[in-house]
């Protein structure tokens, strides 16, 4: 379904309008915002807004603190993927050719392919890697060139994660490691968390996953090897698939370490990661401030201020575990 172009008040923010202006955004597959009038819009592939719900109110949180709304003098389409990273040079290259004023991405691959895209519209990431080792930025204070954003640093979260699972079964010696091959996180993420594994005394097997039918493969051969705990990594086609991942965990009883809260929301044992929502509103406020003249290269990488323990004791009960009351006590959310 597509709608006409039509003409909108401008909303009294200080920004100027310009005919042919317009915002867009990325979340995996990139979808599109309007600041000046509606344009024509339309759904590129499937999706699953429900993994990212929470990204999109604070989004749309931020938005507002800068002038812009949604059905006023903005709207907001979205396009997801559902992981499926090949698809992203595509739709990258489709967007820059819309001539958008500022582009907005979430996830790392798709950060990447906005970045391969184009060198001259200012580029605004949320991801949780090291925009520095995997070459979005030149240095955190002074990224240069077109793209700055906000990093969670998932990665350095990696350890702490993998020690908080560690000390709900700490009669695991042997942990299975869960990764999307296409996510280009996949293999520094490895080899940070084979270093901090063996630092605890633990043994971590490498499992990959970028299909349903793989994510069914990986979970029978954590029963087979008897692997006695799980930590999957962040990635946007397991965020999307969270149900499946989730129950296939609960039908062989493994205890596992999720990156995102939405896991434990849905019956996940437990999660510690970022505020996404305070993400993608602080992102919201730096593409207000590049449409008001600033450049991306003098706008420092931002990090998060708080990261936030989920832990859910429904499942911890179905699966006979005991968590230890020091984690209870760290714990943001407890799920009773």
């Amino acid at each position: 379904m597509s709608l006409r172009s039509k003409s909108v008040v401008p909303a009294r923010t200080g920004i100027v309008s310009r005919q042919r202006e317009f915002l867009q955004l990325s979340f995996c597959n990139l979808p599109t915002l309007s600041v000046d009038f509606l344009v024509e819009t339309s759904l590129l592939g499937g999706g699953a807004p429900e993994s990212f719900a929470s990204a999109l109110a604070g989004f749309n949180q931020g938005l507002q603190e800068i002038g812009i709304v949604e059905g006023r003098n903005a709207e907001i389409e979205a396009r997801w993927a559902r992981g499926d990273y090949g698809r992203l040079p595509g739709l990258a290259a489709d967007l820059v050719a819309r001539g958008p004023s500022v582009i907005v991405t979430q996830t790392l691959p798709a950060a990447l392919a906005a970045k391969a895209a184009t060198t001259k519209i200012p580029i605004v990431f949320v991801i949780g890697e090291d925009p520095v080792e995997v070459g979005l930025v030149q240095t955190l204070n002074r990224p240069g060139g077109n793209v700055t954003g906000l990093s969670n640093f998932m990665n350095l979260l990696a350890a702490k994660r993998l020690e908080v699972l560690s000390e709900t079964v700490p009669n695991a010696n042997a942990l299975a490691l869960l990764v999307n091959p296409n996510n280009p996180n996949a293999d520094p993420d490895t080899k940070t968390l084979q270093a901090a594994a063996q630092a605890l005394g633990r043994r971590i097997e490498v499992l990959r996953a970028a299909s349903e039918a793989e994510l069914e493969t990986a979970f029978a051969a954590i029963a087979q090897q008897r692997l006695g705990a799980l930590f999957v990594n962040i990635d946007s086609f397991f965020a999307a698939h969270a149900d499946q991942i989730v129950a296939l965990a609960a039908r062989h009883r493994v205890p596992a370490s999720y990156p995102l809260r939405h896991f434990v929301t849905a019956g996940g044992l437990m999660s510690y990661d970022a505020n996404f929502a305070e993400s993608f509103r602080r992102a919201a406020i730096y593409a207000g401030r590049i449409l008001k003249g600033e450049k991306p290269a003098d706008l420092p990488v931002m990090q998060p201020t708080r990261f936030q323990l989920a832990i859910n004791l429904r499942t911890a009960k179905a699966l006979g575990l005991t968590i230890p009351d020091k984690l209870l006590a760290l714990a943001d959310e407890v799920i009773e």
